[in-house]
């Protein structure tokens, strides 16, 4: 596995953060945000071009390209993936709104100095997927290739893809995953004006508060987090450490508003479902649930109910928590980092905490282990992600066997 996120750039420090319940929320640095009444953001620090890849191509390339490669480094370091056959390497990597930063540098350069001074490189680096190709150039991998645009469900639906294409004999391994570097004026812009984000720009560490009676939003961040997919008897002889495994997925849409949730919850209850039958599995036999948890004040009562709905009275048995209480909200990368924290907890048998959550919402009313992380034995366990269109996806991942 490999993840670049605000509280760090590789896995151990990452997790070791999440567990210790350090958030990764400032001010922002990357543009001055004083205009804008939320002036937080959860940015990914101390990350140098040039260490990810050479000076020429760091020039060129988007944020969410370069957290891409460096998460995709770690993870095939990890993995352990020497003389590997490329054409049977793939990557399917999802990115929520490509290189938005590109677009932004290239449309001042245009208007300001016309067309014949814009980069050649500008559209080869701006499209949702350039993290993915350039993946593929990076490293040497010729297997399938492509990127999922699901909003917020992309680095799930990136997981399921990748499993999908190991299990129907198209690749024996694929880097999959999702990346975001979207932290400027138009979409903090843009989220200001839905009026969608958390406002405590004094206390930006106290910001985001899922499930939280005093929430008021989410906290947007950036970073990417990449997993190596393996059949697994190729990744049990080669001795590769074998961290979880994908037993299902699913996937839906609330079908109700492009903004808001679907308030009853249905259509992110029928994703868990889903993910169960694809499983073979009964609810009971879930452990943990990695919230989508977002902080809104309708997003997480609907996921509330939709664990409800699917989950029954074990819903009252489940560890259920936040992660983006630390490192707010990864947008196309954030199901993939929850992911990867699914599988550090089955792992490790702990469980990261919701920070923040001091006075619970009575309408969320389950057990989300406030503040302080908890060692437990996970099985089984859920990662929910919930994306604008009404976008939902979730992965099963459960101990290797």
């Amino acid at each position: 596995m490999g993840a670049v996120t605000p509280v760090g750039n590789d896995v151990e420090t990452t997790w070791n953060a999440l567990v210790a319940g350090e958030s990764g929320i400032d001010t922002i640095t990357a543009f001055d945000p004083s205009e804008f009444p939320v002036r937080i953001a959860g940015e990914v620090k101390g990350l140098e071009p040039t260490d990810v890849m050479s000076a020429k191509k760091a020039r060129h390339v988007d944020r969410a390209v370069l957290f891409a490669v460096a998460a995709a480094r770690e993870a095939m370091g990890d993995a352990g993936m020497n003389g590997f056959t490329p054409e049977r390497v793939g990557v399917v990597v999802g990115c929520c709104v490509g290189g938005i930063n590109q677009s932004l540098q290239q449309w001042e350069v245009l208007k300001e100095r016309g067309w014949d001074r814009m980069s050649p490189f500008f559209l080869a680096n701006f499209l949702p997927d350039s993290p993915s190709g350039h993946l593929a150039i990076e490293l040497g991998l010729k297997g399938p290739n492509c990127a999922v645009v699901s909003a917020c469900a992309s680095g799930s639906h990136s997981i399921a893809e990748g499993a999908e294409l190991i299990r129907t004999g198209q690749a024996d391994a694929v880097l999959a995953g999702g990346t975001e570097g979207a932290i400027s004026p138009l979409v903090l812009g843009g989220f200001c004006a839905m009026r969608g984000l958390a406002t405590r720009n004094d206390e930006p560490a106290r910001a985001s508060r899922p499930f939280d009676a005093g929430r008021d939003g989410f906290v947007m961040s950036e970073g990417a987090a990449v997993l190596m997919l393996e059949d697994y008897e190729t990744a049990e002889k080669r001795g590769a450490t074998i961290y979880a495994e994908v037993l299902g997925a699913g996937s839906s849409n609330d079908a109700h508003n492009m903004i808001q949730p679907d308030p009853t919850g249905t259509g992110v209850a029928a994703m868990m479902s889903r993910a169960l039958e694809t499983a073979g599995l009964e609810p009971e036999q879930v452990d943990y649930v990695n919230a989508h948890g977002t902080a809104t004040p309708q997003g997480d009562i609907a996921e509330t109910k939709a664990i409800k709905q699917v989950f029954g009275d074990h819903a009252y048995d489940l560890t259920i928590s936040s992660t983006k209480s630390m490192i707010g909200h990864l947008f196309g990368a954030a199901g993939a980092i929850e992911a990867l924290a699914c599988a550090k907890a089955i792992h490790e048998g702990v469980v990261p905490p919701t920070i923040n959550l001091d006075d619970p919402d009575p309408d969320c009313d389950l057990d989300y282990v406030p503040n302080v992380a908890r060692e437990e034995k996970v099985g089984v366990a859920l990662s929910n992600a919930m994306g604008l269109g009404g976008h939902n996806a979730c992965v099963l991942l459960g101990r290797a066997s």
